[in-house]
């Protein structure tokens, strides 16, 4: 298995453009489900997901073709409507097809999806919304059977919780669906205006996507389309957060900065000069970090919960006590004990960590277990004393392209071995 041979306390510096969103595109190319017609999507991160989302699409009898950072896709033929756990074992955001596959052809067969470890993250929503909208969902121990035996209805639906998956799986079935669906305590992320933005280049009509409530007319079909996906938010703070906590200076490119507002307002509390422009944010690092103020993740635009391994890590190598709550996902914190073993003094109980910066971080051998989690393990391991081992990369480079070349770049002495 390859990991990370990562020599720390050198300085980073330099500039970058940020990938594609990874949480924009793999919605999207579910989406080119919906149409009949050839749609091209730019920019797309060249991710172990993004590839897998691929072979669902052919899986489908969809044509789907990778080329220099676009994608060309065909869905004018679907032969078939079933997805192994072969294919949505590994990635959670495959439930997504569902919806599509539902409005398109009225039935879909998909077993459970998997993902990162981050605990229940339950489809419920999902299911609800799309029962309301009268589909007849049947759930088998190691499937879903859908189907939609009068089709897809509108419908007034209610989230329970501000769902980013169920919005979108839910915006993407009433696309195609009878009369006018009215989505109502909605996601916010920036990913749900980029899906609803590549939506209506189809001829799809949606209102109000970015806001708490998006009303849906349900359109007798959807044609092709360009698209360029958004920049990647938590890969532009990850860049951001690696050159604070090794005391650099760093100019990212490629990003809205709007889309990262909370976080660069924690990197401004932990004494880092931020400042930005249209599709760009740049750091300076002080001399030390300071301890953050207390970090509470929350939907968007709150704190984000992908941020909070990232924040951990910095908040690990700064002066001071910083405390943060994760409100999202009960398994967030799976990086404390590699950090502890790294020198870290961090208390968690519950959703609750207390972290006492100040003491200097170490090399030690660690492993990933999450996307995030790995990621902050390395910006740890790029601020240590010594030499650090990561293994488990392959959670890693689900959400970071050439994520091992592009520190390189910026000064740091990081090697895939």
């Amino acid at each position: 298995m390859d990991r990370y041979e990562i020599v720390g306390g050198r300085r980073l510096e330099g500039k970058i453009r940020v990938q594609g969103a990874k949480n924009s595109v793999l919605p999207i190319l579910a989406a080119t489900v919906l149409t009949a017609g050839r749609c091209v999507i730019h920019n797309c991160p060249a991710l172990s997901d993004t590839a897998l989302t691929i072979r669902i699409l052919r899986t489908l009898g969809c044509s789907a073709e990778w080329r220099q950072g676009s994608i060309f896709a065909d869905s004018s033929v679907l032969s078939h409507l079933e997805l192994s756990s072969v294919l949505t074992g590994k990635m959670r955001s495959s439930i997504v097809f569902l919806g599509p596959l539902l409005a398109r052809c009225g039935r879909a067969k998909i077993a459970y999806p998997g993902g990162c470890r981050l605990g229940p993250r339950p489809i419920d929503l999902h299911l609800d919304g799309l029962r309301q909208m009268g589909a007849v969902v049947q759930e088998e121990e190691q499937h879903l059977l859908c189907h939609a035996p009068e089709g897809l209805q509108g419908a007034r639906i209610v989230l329970s919780f501000p769902s980013v998956g169920a919005t979108e799986n839910l915006m993407m079935a009433a696309v195609l669906a009878k009369r006018k669906t009215t989505l109502m305590n909605c996601a916010c992320e920036p990913e749900i205006v980029d899906l609803a933005d590549f939506l209506t280049r189809c001829g799809a009509k949606i209102y109000g996507a970015g806001e708490n409530t998006i009303e849906i007319e349900g359109v007798r079909a959807l044609h092709g389309c360009e698209h360029t996906v958004i920049g990647d938010r938590i890969a532009a703070a990850t860049y951001l957060a690696a050159a604070a906590i090794t005391g650099g200076e760093i100019a990212v490119s490629g990003i809205e900065p709007e889309n990262l507002m909370s976080m660069l307002a924690m990197l401004q509390k932990s004494g880092n000069e931020v400042f930005w422009e249209k599709n760009c944010c740049c750091l300076k690092a002080p001399p030390r970090l300071q301890a953050l103020p207390q970090v509470r993740t929350m939907p968007y635009p709150g704190f984000p919960t992908d941020g909070l391994p990232l924040f951990l890590s910095l908040a690990a190598a700064a002066q001071g006590t910083s405390i943060f709550v994760e409100n999202i996902f009960e398994n967030r914190y799976s990086s404390v004990p590699c950090l502890q073993r790294m020198g870290a003094s961090i208390r968690q109980e519950g959703k609750v960590a207390v972290v006492e910066g100040g003491s200097p971080l170490h090399g030690a051998d660690v492993c990933a277990e999450d996307l995030r989690g790995g990621a902050g393990l390395v910006l740890a391991a790029l601020a240590a004393q010594g030499i650090s081992h990561i293994e488990g990369i392959e959670w890693i480079e689900r959400g970071y392209e050439h994520f091992c070349e592009n520190l390189t770049a910026l000064g740091a002495g990081i090697w895939k071995k």
